[in-house]
């Protein structure tokens, strides 16, 4: 079971182009809070990140830096540089034009790709909403994201034929292969996030078992029985990377699960219940109103008005 893949599935963790940035001379960008996480890939020149309360980050060409959802933060050419407002008007003119949003005077010296990743409002499972700071990759670290990104700016650059869909899916796959480079050169940052927790190899295999089989009867005993550790064990290594027990996150996927099958489909909740793992619809009932606030047919009635 690949779970990064499963859980990015199930929380719509899809990427939109945002707008291309050329810039030249001194600028700045202030982008004000966006209920997405937001990744911007330099492909030339230097840029600066700004976020309040933290020192600014230079991101130079072939490095990206993911920025968690809802947090305000500015870009810049320098460390020390006045930030505007974003012009929404012209960011979305460039984006309907296919033309790049030019900032700064002439000659340009910087080209940054803003992208943007919403997660499905429906779904609780922090894929990118735990991260406390923001994540940066250099180009050293990763060749390979380096070349994607590459891939994208030639896109952008010369649009053709199928131009939108190949766009699409780049911008997921930069999602996957950022995660994937900042997993492998930060394990000392793996407590408190879902991403973190991925570095776990406790955490990591009995999540693969839960996503693969969320109907199956799992107890903290039992998983920590098929993952050949330690009840004790089990708990500590979920407490330490998550900050909850195996219970609450086996709960937790499942009401998830079943919230964006009340939303999506018409199959009864009895059906629904049974799926997500629960052996009657009063159970599976009790569960979704402790979760949710509301039992499961009002969850999908609201939704759907």
């Amino acid at each position: 079971m690949d779970v990064l893949a499963e859980v990015l599935r199930v929380s719509g963790a899809r990427g939109a182009l945002g707008v291309v940035l050329k810039a030249g001379g001194t600028w700045g960008l202030w982008l004000d809070s966006y209920p997405g996480a937001a990744l911007h890939v330099v492909s030339r020149g230097t840029m600066w990140l700004h976020v309040a309360g933290a020192k600014p980050l230079q991101v130079q060409a072939g490095d990206a830096v993911l920025v968690s959802p809802g947090t305000a933060h500015g870009i810049a050419g320098g460390a020390d540089v006045t930030m505007g407002s974003c012009d929404r008007a012209a960011a979305l003119r460039a984006l309907g034009d296919g033309r790049a949003l030019r900032l700064g005077p002439a000659p340009v010296q910087t080209e940054v790709i803003v992208l943007h990743y919403e997660q499905d409002p429906q779904v609780s499972t922090p894929v990118l909403t735990s991260l406390t700071r923001p994540m940066h990759v250099t180009a050293r670290q990763n060749a390979q994201f380096g070349r994607t990104a590459e891939l994208l700016a030639a896109e952008l650059a010369q649009p053709q034929l199928g131009t939108t869909a190949a766009v699409n899916s780049i911008v997921d796959l930069l999602l996957v292969q950022f995660v994937r480079a900042w997993l492998a050169r930060h394990p000392e940052e793996r407590s408190g996030s879902w991403l973190g927790a991925m570095r776990d190899p406790v955490v990591r295999d009995a999540l693969a078992r839960v996503h693969a089989r969320p109907e199956h009867p799992w107890t903290t005993d039992t998983l920590a029985a098929a993952t050949s550790v330690s009840r004790a064990t089990l708990s500590r290594h979920f407490r330490s990377a998550l900050g909850q027990t195996p219970g609450a996150y086996v709960t937790q996927w499942r009401i998830d699960l079943a919230s964006v099958r009340l939303r999506d489909t018409d199959e009864p909740v009895e059906s629904i219940s049974g799926a997500v793992g629960y052996g009657s619809p009063h159970a599976f009932s009790r569960a979704f109103r402790r979760v949710r606030g509301i039992a499961p047919g009002e969850y999908r009635s609201r939704l759907r008005r």
